[in-house]
């Protein structure tokens, strides 16, 4: 009898450990399936998003919106900078397909379609919205971008000799940054 019970102990204890291990499996499939479809953490390593982004700020990437809907102006997006492998740019939306993005330097506002933008709510204060000037007309199935410290970000206009006059095809960005969980003391949604 003693033995009996014994064995059956020990099989409890094997079906259990059986059942947990069922369950961390999961965890980690699901946990998998979410990092490669629906979103991840990003890290934000320089200056070039400044005001809206530091150094060291934590966020939350959706990279699922995207499939269903196209992008839009003012999104912060990331993307692989094509020159540096396992290297990721992170900066906002400005051009979408069919505009002209333009600017006449020394301090003049960015243009889109002829019409200057407002980037007060984002762009670094005391930076000029670009010194050189630019003009480029947004293909399809690309965008424009440009970091909000605009005087130390390699956007757009960095790499307009690239071939694609610096754009963004939509098939390279990885995701939109929606939130910022770390540090504690910023955390919020981004705009």
């Amino acid at each position: 009898m003693a033995r009996r019970k014994k064995k059956n102990r020990v099989g409890s204890v094997m079906r259990e450990l059986l059942g947990w291990l069922f369950y961390i499996l999961i965890i980690i499939g699901l946990t998998y399936l979410i990092i490669t479809y629906v979103g991840q953490r990003t890290r934000v390593s320089g200056s070039s998003m400044e005001k809206t982004l530091s150094d060291g700020d934590n966020l939350i990437v959706d990279k699922l919106s995207y499939r269903f809907q196209e992008p839009k102006r003012f999104d912060i997006v990331v993307f692989p900078y094509k020159y540096e492998e396992n290297t990721y740019y992170i900066k906002r939306i400005i051009g979408l397909p069919g505009d002209t993005v333009a600017c006449k330097g020394s301090g003049e506002p960015i243009t889109v379609n002829g019409k200057p933008i407002d980037e007060s709510a984002y762009l670094k204060s005391g930076v000029n919205p670009s010194d050189s000037p630019f003009s480029v007309t947004v293909t399809d199935g690309n965008v424009f971008v440009l970091g909000d410290n605009r005087s130390n970000s390699r956007d757009s206009r960095y790499h307009l000799d690239d071939g694609n006059n610096g754009l963004v095809p939509y098939d390279d960005i990885q995701g939109v940054a929606l939130f910022r969980f770390w540090p504690f003391t910023r955390i919020g949604i981004l705009n």
